[in-house]
């Protein structure tokens, strides 16, 4: 079983960073995708950036430029940082690591509220 946990959400000001990170367990990482999605109060849950085994990356169009997904296969890492956060950034980030298998697993997920 993987276990999958977030750190880093919080509060913040529009125009400030956060930087948000999921550690997972287990072996294989460097084969998993990893991505980060949210979820917003009566929204769907949505993709906001990802990272493939070979570290290719897309993004979200709301979030290009702003936001940089980055893993650490040493560490069974990955990271999001966010700059430039506008208050509709605000929401639940959940990690999502998916193995070469196709098992998925999802953290508990991390509060982002962006307002001043």
């Amino acid at each position: 079983q993987v276990q999958v946990v977030e750190s880093g959400g919080g509060l913040v000001q529009p125009g400030g960073s956060l930087r948000l990170s999921c550690a997972a367990s287990g072996s294989g990482f460097s084969l998993a995708t990893l991505g980060w999605y949210r979820q917003a109060p009566g929204k769907e849950r949505e993709l906001v950036a990802a990272i493939s085994s070979g570290a290719r990356t897309n993004y979200a169009d709301s979030v290009k430029g702003r936001f940089t997904i980055s893993r650490d296969n040493s560490k069974n890492t990955v990271a999001l940082q966010m700059n430039s956060l506008k208050p509709e950034d605000t929401a639940v980030y959940f990690c999502k690591v998916t193995r070469f298998t196709g098992s998925v697993y999802w953290g508990q997920g991390t509060q982002v509220t962006v307002s001043s």
